[in-house]
């Protein structure tokens, strides 16, 4: 991987983490996608089984563009001069020069992918080389007992905008009070930081299952969020809505947002509630959501150069500081290749 700032790793996001890519729908068989995520210019293709595969959009002969190639079932050709890859990155054939030392060779980056909760993911990885960590998904987007919605989103606005607000529980009784769930409660508080494994939660200390009151950020292997948001009755069974969210930079001014919407129902309920999400509860949802959108990419790009924190934000202090230092950490292991990546840095217990 070519070498990195600090800087510019927060910008376009850490490394050694598994990155949703976008939709699997996205995907098509026996078409070419090309996308932009974590700086990186990528190529998105399904090889005859349906597997999906995510690799650099680069020709290893010359540099051209594969995604504007040839789909062949099970690898790639090239426009330029029929270069043909196939999904692990060798070189399988060279038409014009049958034989030649670059066929059979692993010429190509190639990032780990699995697909999940219906997206596609991919491991973003110092070492080209080294195998990811597991990618570990949150409960209510493994199955199970929970159902879910994605609704995936791309913003012209840096990701850490994003991130921000959904670290913001208090911007729930204000941006969107008017919405069918987020109306009650006070619109004041004092929160405390509760620290769990591989992260920690952001929480009110005085009122909880009102608002948007709480919010969790993990971060191992992949960094997730995850909140409750109180639904009322006339939404249907099932509890608490929670939304899973997960972010990638596209690049260092525009992000994609992905965000399950899930409720831990089975039966009869899960039926009725993926009726009335659909015909309902949807499109309020979408109304909530393009208030963040309006937000974010109304915000000019120096905003965190000229803010004032207060209480309401020490949330937002503790996860830019864990980024920054891991983002200094890895910045300092791509300057020094021949030097082993340190594994990655634990999420320190929070202080109050």
């Amino acid at each position: 991987m070519a070498t990195k700032t600090a800087e510019e790793l927060l910008a376009l996001g850490l490394r050694e983490r598994w990155y949703p890519l976008c939709p699997s729908g996205t995907v098509k068989r026996g078409e070419l996608t090309r996308i932009e995520r974590a700086g990186e210019q990528l190529l998105l293709w399904r090889d005859s089984a349906g597997a999906v595969h995510v690799q650099e959009d680069r020709c290893p002969h010359r540099g051209a563009r594969l995604s504007l190639g040839v789909h062949m079932g099970d690898r790639v050709a090239c426009n330029y001069h029929g270069v043909q890859v196939d999904g692990d990155g060798v070189v399988v054939s060279v038409p014009g020069s049958p034989g030649c030392a670059l066929e059979g060779r692993r010429a190509l980056r190639t990032f780990p992918a699995e697909e999940h909760a219906g997206a596609v993911f991919a491991w973003f990885g110092l070492d080209e080389a080294a195998e990811p960590t597991p990618l570990q998904l949150p409960d209510p987007i493994a199955g199970g007992e929970w159902d879910n919605f994605l609704c995936y989103v791309e913003w012209d606005a840096p990701y850490g905008y994003s991130l921000d607000n959904l670290l913001d529980p208090m911007h729930g009784a204000f941006l969107h009070r008017n919405s069918h769930t987020m109306f009650g409660g006070k619109r004041e508080a004092v929160f405390q930081i509760r620290a769990i494994d591989d992260g920690f939660v952001f929480e009110k200390t005085d009122q909880r299952g009102v608002n948007f009151d709480w919010v969790q950020l993990t971060d191992a292997g992949a960094q997730w969020v995850t909140l409750d948001i109180p639904y009322p009755e006339t939404a249907g069974p099932g509890g608490a809505f929670t939304i899973v969210a997960a972010l990638c930079a596209i690049n260092e001014t525009q992000h994609a947002a992905f965000f399950w919407r899930c409720r831990k129902v089975s039966g009869w309920e899960r039926d009725s509630w993926r009726v009335l999400y659909r015909n309902r509860l949807e499109a309020r949802h979408w109304a909530v959501l393009e208030q963040d959108r309006e937000m974010a990419e109304a915000m000019p790009l120096d905003a965190w150069d000229r803010e004032n924190l207060y209480q309401h934000d020490i949330a937002l202090v503790r996860m830019r500081r864990l980024l920054r230092s891991e983002a200094r950490r890895q910045a300092a292991a791509l300057a020094a290749p021949a030097a082993a990546p340190a594994p990655a840095a634990p999420v320190p217990a929070p202080t109050r």
